[in-house]
Order: structure tokens, then C-alpha cells, then sequence
């Protein structure tokens, strides 16, 4: 059977993982089946046992389809499955998974394990990198056959309506007159636990593999018997539920738990600010300063120990500190999302106090001034932030060196690159001393890290706000919607998101107060979406959806571009391997060796003062395209592998195309109220292409130097043009995690034609008159590096214009207070309201 090989890296997550994997776009194998007779397109991926590497199951696995007649001209809607996973020796330890769209996110997903004689089955969906929900759609499992053995479960089935899919309108599809399928599978060596009851099993993330892969589909795949075969489907196979009803692998129902929320208590607020991350706290903490009274909201639960968070493995118990203090830890989310990672996106975020500053790597950058020169328009240009940016790194300095004992560890992979650069010409530097030198320079990596523990804005801005008796602090609230009166937001409808969070409406100061959106690239523009602030497609998506029936009048709409302009640092990984390179399991580091978490327990020094996973060498160069666009890489280098190459002696290079691409994508919204990423921001631009191949290229002469230094990722014996055209560009492979842009600044009003800017130079929102947004998505194109730093000093430099601005006023009878480019206050003294005369006029009467 074809093999799937290894020509691209991706991603997928079915349960609570997300690993680098590989996949190819690999033609089947024909296969036939000698008791059934039904010949089944096939792709095998080898046993580990048997020469399979690093990532390939043990026992191996095999997934093949049969589809009908007409299939590769007609998308079909159904299929004739061929499962066979490994089950480590024994009969019934073990499951395995597919993804009939890819990745693990707002696909339909199917798992099977044996269980005592039989093979069972559940249908599964997740909006979010959360273990997946049952599915409520309409497909269909009946079986063919099934075999079991101590080494191997094999099932035959027919999978009706498996290949479109709608999960409270959150939809997919596959189609198979497109010539190829994008699949995904996932394997695990433990069993459900609750296994004989489908609806009610509980089961871990795959601990022996997964990849996402293009299977190409040929005549093998598409067959005339298909009707014939189809009816050998007869078997229902239930499980037992006990007294309860039995799943069938077919429409299920399934009750959510909803959290417990506190009413919201009496009073108003001079600001709001939702989200608590890079842009939220330091932004409430400056508003604060200046004598406001000020919430702030956070939709997940505590993260530090500092400000009450609970999540931290056995060896922290008897300490202040969780999994998001310590640096060595901070690869935790990957492996163990639960209760962290955000449930309504389709990307990897934290929704924990601190977002993405309690759940990344931590790296800490001083702004290349030709960012914002480049990206921002007036009144953000370099020399606009660089107060700012001093204020900034005067609270959080930053560190090249984490380890309280003033060592660096397992250096080995640094030395390696670092010296084949230093070679080629390129210079070292201080980053942080030097951040206008980002062209063939590198450098250790910088880390907000302070005293051997995380830091970063909940170690600095979050400490002085809560000082004072004027900030006011929630957690496990969500935002559901802004409440307004036209352009003038009077408060905010909150919910609980875990048991504890508020419920009901918290409202600003009458006629001054202001509310701040910092939720992040996709949490703040949700928010505007269900408040009737968007692009008109959008906001019948919400209309259609639960919150239709108390969403804002169409009238009061406000067509704004958000979601639109959405960018991320285009990956490419590129791996090598170097017999001197010493591999650290980071995954591992919830179990540290004694001297390990001795060293760090006392002293906040050794290995796990520093990032997961051992990151550095940094190193950048520029790209002058045939366009004229200079182009700016990053390239962030960290020992471990990837790409089908183990961890061992392997480094992965990852290449992250930023400042100059003009490649964009779109964010939109489900009708289950669900973000997704309908439109990846990758390589649409052959400029933005030819700077990621130019720079493969560049940095394999650079490194040829190197003695013992093998590529493995692109091989040898693939070219690098071949390398890169031939890479599935999606999400799954692509993603940075770096989004930005959804809610872009600038002068050119969305409201009007052609416009392109969702706030204004103060990040007020257009069309409102005390509704702003403050976040990675106001960026209106990306920069050279990790965000953080830059989010917190564009929060820094939002407070002072925002604080600047006039205090709001209620207009008196007869004045405009409202219309297509109305800018100013929104909202009438009483006894008058703003009545709509036209589309360009509103007037108080």
C-alpha cells in the first residue's frame, strides 16, 4: 500500500496535542479486500517496529476509501472507509483517529477502538484545540466488517454524509471531484476510559502519532461496484450506555455544561477594558494611573500563582508558582490545553489572565524602528513610540541570560549555527542593544523573563494596577456584546466562561465612559461582530445565529471591514541535524530529573529558567524583491525535530516571512459564534514566494560551511523552488500564531467605500464615539519579530492618545448626532434622542 512520505511538515491535533508531523500529497494504492471483495484507494503510513520514523505509529496504520462512480466529477457525500491502526500488542489498548477535512478544528472527526469482540465508533467536533465534542450533524457509520488481534484493529465501514459537515453552523466540506482529499489521522496506544459507551467515553491526546495528509485521488479511488458494496453495510454497532440510550454513530445530542455566574454588581466604571493580555493590562494599568476607575475583564481563569492560578504538576505543589511561571515549562499548552486554550477559534490562543503573555515562549524584543515607519500611519511612526518604548523596557528590561546563575545551558545547537553564520559573514549581536540590525545578524534570544520566572506585563503593569483601590479585576467573564445606542456603547453583556464569572450587564460612566476592546486578533473582533459592528455578510451570520433574537436592530449596524486584513508570519520550517546537538525533552519537564528541579526550586537557575524548546540561535536578513518591496525574515531556531526528522541530534530552523509580505487573509465568524480563518494569509503574492525560496537558499550557503551538518528538511535531493511550491500552504502548516490586523488603524474610514480601517489614529472604533480597540489587530501590516513587545508599547502609546482625548459630551437639541461619516458624539442630552433622517444624517430631537 502507498506510503505517505514525507514531503511537507503540517500539523494536526485531534485530541490535545498539536505536534509537527509530516504528510505527503502522495498518489494510493490499490488495494482489494479478499473477504469483502471491495477494492479501497489506500495510503499506509510504516509501523515504527519496522523502520517507520520518529513519527510513525507503532503498529502503523492504514486508511483507505472506495467512493461512487461519478466521484472524481461529482463530489460524492459519502464513502466506504478501510481503517487499520496498531494496538501495541495487545486487543483492546488503544484508539485511533481520522479528520475528514485536516486539521483537528472544525472538522468532521471520527475514532474507533476495540472493545471485548467489537470495534466502536463516535463521531466528534471541536471549534477549538479542546478534547472534541460529540458531532450533532447527520452522518452515518454502519459497519462491513471488523477484525481484531493482539497487534492490529481493522475496520471496513460505510460513512454516509462524512464528507460535508455542520456543527450548529459551524460547516466543512470535503470534495472529491477536486482530484484530492486533505485527511488527517491520530493514534493512540490507551484506551478510552468508559470505552463500551460511545457517547460517554473520556479519552486522552494521541501518544503515537498523527499527520495531516493530501491524498490524491485516482481511478483506484472511484469504482461502479460502490452500490453493490455499500449494501454489505448492515451492522449497527451501538455499544452499551447501560440504561441509557445508546449512541449509533449517527445524530447525537449532547448537553454542554454551562458555568454558574454571579450577577453583576451595581456601579459604572470609567472604562472597561475586555481582555487581559499584552494589550489589556498594561493599557488598564496606565488608565488607572490617571485616576480612572477602571475594570478589567478576563475571560479565562487565573494563570500565576501570584494572582491565584492552580494548574501546576507535582513537583510545584508546595510552591507559589504554576506551569505558566516557569520559562522551561511554557510548551505545557501544546500537550495539555485543557482549561488554557480558547474554545471558540479555530487557532491555538490562551484564554487565561495574561493570554498570550501567559502561554509563549516569552520573547522580548526592542522594535526595529523600520516597523512602524513601514506598517503605521502618522502619529505612529517610530519617533511617536519611542517614548513609549522606553517607558516599556524601563518596566520589563528583558533578558538574554534567564538563568538566575548567570549561565546559559545546553548551548551546543547555538554554537553550531552561530558559528557557521559567523563563517558566511554574518555579525553577532546583542538584540536588544541593536534592534535596527536585522539583516544577516544574529543573536541569543531575548526573554521578558525576570528573576528566573515569566514576568511580562502580570509581573509589572498587572502588580501596580491592582495597588490601587481605583482597578477593579474579573476573571472567567466573557464578553458576549457591547451595549449601544447607535455609535455610543452604554455598557457591556457578560457571561460566565467558567463557574464564578459575571452575568448580566456592567455599565460605564454615563456620557464619559469608554470601553476597550484588547481580546486579541480574533477575541475582539468576535465581540464587534456580535455587536453589530462588521462586514454586512458577517453580521447576518450572527442574526442567523442563537444571538438573533436580541442582537442590535440591522438598522443600527455599522459596515466596518473587521475580520478582513488578517496576516501572520508565514512559516517555513526547515530542519538539519549535527552530531554535537544536545536534545532536552521540554515535554518531559512536568516531570523534571532531581537536579534539575532542585536547581530551579532553589536557585531559579539550570535549564528550565530558559524557554521550551531550548530556542536560539535568532538570525535575520532582508529580501529585496522584484517589486521593489524589501522583505523582512526572521529565522528562530530551537533543538528539537520535526518534518518526519526525530528529536536526538535535530534542529528546526523556522523561517517566519513578516514586515514587506503582502500576502492577506479573512477572519469570519460561524453561525455557532465560532472564529475561523476562512482565508489563509499565506504566499499569495510571487514576491512574498520567491522571499521565502531566496531565503532557504541564502541560509543553506551560509551553513554549508558546517562540517557534519546534514539537511534533512528540504532533502538534498529536493530543490528548493520544488521544496516550497510543492508545501501545502494552510493554517495547519503555515501559522506563526502571530495574527494580526482584523481590526486595522488608519485614516481611510471603512465606513466609506474603499476603506480599509476599522479605528482611527486614537483606536476608536469608526462610526462610534467611546468604543476602541487595542491589540494585535490594529496592525496594519506585520513587523520583523514576535509581537509581544510591540502590542505592549502600542498599549503604552494608545493610553496617551485615548487619555488626550476630549471628554465626551451630549449633544443638545437639533445637533447632528449621527451618519455614514459622522466622527463625533453619538448620544443627546436629555429629554432628546438621536433620530435617523437619512443615511448621512442623524439628529437629536
Amino acid at each position: 500500500m502507498g506510503r505517505l512520505g514525507s514531503l511537507a511538515k503540517l500539523l494536526l491535533a485531534v485530541g490535545l496535542n498539536v505536534q509537527q508531523c509530516f504528510g505527503q500529497n502522495g498518489p494510493p494504492t490499490p488495494y482489494t479486500d479478499s473477504e469483502t471483495g471491495i477494492t479501497f484507494a489506500t495510503w499506509s503510513v510504516p509501523d515504527r517496529a519496522e523502520g517507520g520514523n520518529g513519527l510513525a505509529p507503532w503498529g502503523g496504520l492504514t486508511f483507505g476509501v472506495a467512493l461512487p462512480e461519478n466521484a472524481l466529477t461529482t463530489d460524492a457525500t459519502e464513502l466506504i472507509g478501510y481503517l487499520k491502526c496498531g494496538s501495541n500488542g495487545t486487543t483492546t489498548d488503544a484508539w485511533c483517529g481520522l479528520s475528514f477535512g485536516g486539521p483537528m478544528t472544525n472538522s468532521l472527526l471520527l475514532m474507533a477502538w476495540p472493545h471485548e469482540d467489537e470495534i466502536l465508533t463516535s463521531f466528534r467536533f471541536a471549534s477549538g484545540y479542546t478534547r472534541p465534542d460529540l458531532y450533532t450533524g447527520d452522518a452515518k457509520l454502519t459497519q462491513i466488517s471488523s477484525t481484531i488481534d493482539k497487534d492490529h484493529f481493522t475496520l471496513i465501514f460505510r460513512c454516509q454524509n462524512c464528507l460535508a459537515w455542520n456543527q450548529d453552523g459551524a460547516s466543512g466540506s470535503a470534495s472529491t471531484s477536486a482530484g484530492s482529499l486533505i485527511l488527517g489521522w491520530a493514534s493512540a496506544l490507551r484506551a478510552p476510559t468508559n470505552a463500551g459507551c460511545p457517547a460517554e467515553i473520556n479519552f486522552n491526546f494521541h501518544n503515537n502519532g498523527q499527520m495531516i495528509w493530501g491524498a490524491t485521488l485516482d481511478e483506484s479511488a472511484a469504482n461502479p461496484s460502490y452500490s453493490e458494496w455499500a449494501a454489505k453495510a448492515t451492522a449497527t454497532v451501538t455499544g452499551d450506555c447501560g440504561g441509557a440510550t445508546p449512541t449509533t454513530t449517527t445524530t447525537t445530542t449532547t448537553s454542554v455544561p454551562t458555568a454558574t455566574g454571579i450577577p453583576v454588581p451595581t456601579g459604572t466604571y470609567d472604562y472597561i477594558v475586555v481582555g487581559a493580555g499584552a494589550g489589556g493590562i498594561p493599557l488598564a494599568d496606565k488608565l488607572s494611573e490617571a485616576g480612572k476607575s477602571v475594570l478589567l475583564i478576563e475571560k479565562g481563569p487565573p494563570s500565576s500563582g501570584r494572582w491565584g492560578g492552580t494548574l501546576k504538576p507535582e513537583w510545584l505543589k508546595d510552591t507559589n508558582l504554576t506551569r505558566f511561571d516557569v520559562p522551561g515549562l511554557c510548551n505545557e499548552i501544546w500537550v495539555n490545553s485543557a482549561g488554557v486554550a480558547c474554545t471558540d477559534t479555530d487557532q491555538m490562543a490562551g484564554c487565561v489572565l495574561g493570554g498570550g503573555t501567559a502561554v509563549n515562549a516569552g520573547l522580548w524584543w526592542k522594535p526595529y524602528n523600520l516597523d512602524w515607519d513601514y506598517n503605521f500611519p502618522r502619529g505612529w511612526k517610530s519617533r511617536d513610540m519611542a517614548a513609549a518604548t522606553r517607558r516599556v523596557f524601563s518596566r520589563i528590561p528583558g533578558t538574554d541570560n534567564p538563568s538566575m546563575d548567570g549561565k546559559r545551558y545546553l548551548q551546543q545547537g547555538f554554537e553550531i549555527l552561530a558559528g557557521g553564520l559567523k563563517a558566511a559573514g554574518w555579525t553577532e549581536v546583542t538584540a536588544n542593544d541593536a534592534p535596527n540590525k536585522k539583516n544577516h545578524t544574529y543573536s541569543h534570544s531575548p526573554f521578558m523573563f525576570s528573576g528566573g520566572e515569566r514576568g511580562g506585563p502580570m509581573g509589572t503593569y498587572l502588580v501596580s494596577a491592582s495597588r490601587r483601590k481605583n482597578f477593579h479585576l474579573w476573571t472567567g467573564t466573557a464578553v458576549k456584546r457591547v451595549v449601544r445606542t447607535g455609535g455610543h456603547i452604554t455598557g457591556l453583556e457578560v457571561e460566565p466562561f467558567v463557574n464564578g464569572g459575571y452575568t448580566g450587564v456592567v455599565n460605564v460612566t454615563s456620557i464619559t465612559g469608554r470601553v476597550v476592546l484588547s481580546a486579541g486578533a480574533f477575541g475582539s473582533a468576535k465581540i464587534l461582530l456580535r455587536s453589530g459592528i462588521g462586514p454586512e455578510d458577517q453580521l447576518e451570520i450572527v442574526k442567523s445565529s442563537t444571538d438573533g433574537p436580541t442582537m442590535i436592530s440591522d438598522s443600527s449596524w455599522i459596515t466596518l471591514p473587521v475580520g478582513y486584513n488578517l496576516e501572520d508570519h508565514t512559516n517555513t520550517d526547515t530542519v538539519v541535524t549535527h552530531p554535537d546537538v544536545v536534545f532536552y525533552d521540554f515535554y518531559e519537564a512536568g516531570h523534571p530529573n532531581v537536579t534539575d528541579k532542585d536547581l530551579y526550586l532553589n536557585s531559579r537557575a539550570g535549564i528550565l529558567a530558559q524557554a521550551a524548546p531550548n530556542i536560539g540561535p535568532m538570525f535575520w536578513e532582508e529580501i529585496k524583491g522584484k517589486d521593489g518591496v524589501v522583505r523582512q525574515l526572521q529565522w528562530t531556531a530551537r533543538v528539537e525535530g520535526s518534518a518526519g526528522t526525530p528529536n536526538g541530534y535535530a534542529m528546526t530552523m523556522s523561517q517566519y516571512l513578516g514586515r514587506g509580505a503582502k500576502s492577506r487573509g479573512r477572519m469570519t465568524i460561524t453561525k455557532a459564534l465560532t472564529t475561523v480563518v476562512s482565508t489563509v494569509p499565506y504566499l499569495q503574492d510571487k514576491n512574498d514566494v520567491e522571499a521565502v525560496i531566496q531565503g532557504i537558499k541564502n541560509l543553506q550557503a551560509a551553513l554549508s560551511n558546517v562540517k557534519n551538518l546534514t539537511w534533512t528538511y528540504p532533502p538534498s535531493n529536493t530543490t528548493v523552488e520544488d521544496f516550497v511550491n510543492n508545501m501545502l500552504v494552510s493554517y495547519t502548516n503555515r501559522r506563526s500564531n502571530h495574527w494580526i490586523g482584523t481590526n486595522k488603524l488608519g485614516t481611510d474610514d471603512g465606513r466609506s467605500r474603499g476603506g480599509s480601517a476599522v479605528v482611527d489614529l486614537n483606536t476608536k472604533v469608526y462610526g462610534t464615539d467611546n468604543l476602541f480597540v487595542v491589540d494585535a489587530g490594529i496592525f496594519p501590516g506585520h513587523i520583523t519579530t514576535n509581537p509581544t513587545s510591540y502590542i505592549v508599547i502600542a498599549a503604552e502609546r494608545a493610553s496617551e492618545r485615548i487619555l488626550d482625548l476630549p471628554p465626551a459630551r451630549a449633544q443638545p437639541r437639533f445637533a447632528q448626532c449621527g451618519g455614514r461619516t459622522w466622527t463625533g458624539s453619538f448620544q443627546c442630552a436629555a429629554p432628546y434622542t438621536c433620530q435617523y433622517r437619512n443615511e448621512r444624517y442623524s439628529q437629536c430631537r
